[in-house]
Formats: C-alpha cells, sequence, structure tokens
C-alpha cells in the first residue's frame, strides 16, 4: 500500500505541548510508516528564516515540508493558515495514494475528511487529544480516528540524560 501523511504542523505541535509533552518528529515520522505504511508524510508550516536547522531535521526524519508564505500583523504575531494549502494537496495527489492520514484536530477539515471516507481514501484522522477535537471531525471520521496523547511512550521526545 502507499498511504501518504498530511498533517498540520502548527495544531499539532500546539495540541500536543498543551499536553505538558513534546512530539519528538523523528520518531512519529517511523511511527506513522510502522503503524499506517505512510510512504510519504507531508508536513505544511509557515515559512521563518530563524527556523531553518528545525526545518533541515525534519528533512531528515523524513517529513516533505510545504511552506506557506507567513503574513505579520501590526501588531507583529505571525498569521499563517495552512489549510488550504493541506486540502489542495490531498486532493490533488488523490490518485497517487492508496488511503490518506490527516493529522489535526482542527475542524476545517471536516469537509475533507468527508470526502475522503465516502471514496473510501482514509485510513486515519490523527488528532493530539478527543477534548480538543473538533465535532466535526469526529463526526466525519466516524470509527477512522485515534489520538496521540496516548502515544508518549511512542512519539514523546525523550529527555536527555545527564
Amino acid at each position: 500500500m502507499k498511504n501518504y501523511a498530511f498533517i498540520d504542523a502548527q495544531n499539532v505541535h500546539l495540541g500536543i505541548k498543551s499536553l505538558g509533552w513534546e512530539l519528538d518528529w523523528a520518531r512519529f515520522r517511523v511511527y506513522l510508516r510502522d503503524k499506517y505504511r505512510v510512504t510519504e508524510a507531508y508536513l505544511f508550516l509557515g515559512y521563518l528564516p530563524d527556523n531553518q536547522k528545525l526545518y533541515t531535521y525534519l528533512q531528515k526524519s523524513g517529513f516533505i515540508i510545504v511552506f506557506k508564505p507567513l503574513v505579520f500583523n501590526e501588531d507583529g504575531t505571525v498569521k499563517g493558515n495552512c489549510d488550504a494549502d493541506l486540502v489542495l494537496h490531498a486532493i490533488l495527489k488523490i490518485n497517487e495514494y492508496d488511503k490518506a492520514i490527516i493529522v489535526s484536530s482542527d475542524g476545517d477539515f471536516y469537509s475533507l475528511v468527508k470526502h475522503l471516507y465516502e471514496h473510501r481514501k482514509l485510513e486515519m484522522v490523527l488528532s493530539a487529544y478527543v477534548k480538543t477535537c473538533s465535532k466535526l471531525l469526529k463526526k466525519e471520521a466516524k470509527e477512522k480516528i485515534n489520538y496521540m496523547s496516548n502515544l508518549k511512550e511512542k512519539i514523546g521526545r525523550q529527555k536527555q540524560r545527564k
């Protein structure tokens, strides 16, 4: 099987961080490969030049990064919404993969999840946490939803030994 993962990086990062632990992206990529047979994992995020070291790490871990240009608000806060890019990639590549894994808790993806489910193209929705996952996603994914909150031992960042 040839499965693709489409990952809302900021949503995942903030969701896991709210649980009090950090995601080990390299371990997460291995998990996606082993558990869901993911051959290509697309990571959608905004581009900041200061984060080049992180981007190199993510690419070496096996992710294909799809950057979104960022917009800075008047108060200096960063605005970067990758939702449309993720949906577009998932639909444009639909004939390239057998099944899709959507990694996000964001209800904005409910139409995509519904479409993939109806066309038997949805393998799984992975959400950070059951309580913060959109009700729309839960509804459309039906039985094809799992939560990363119970995967800390498998995909959490290991503490450095002194």
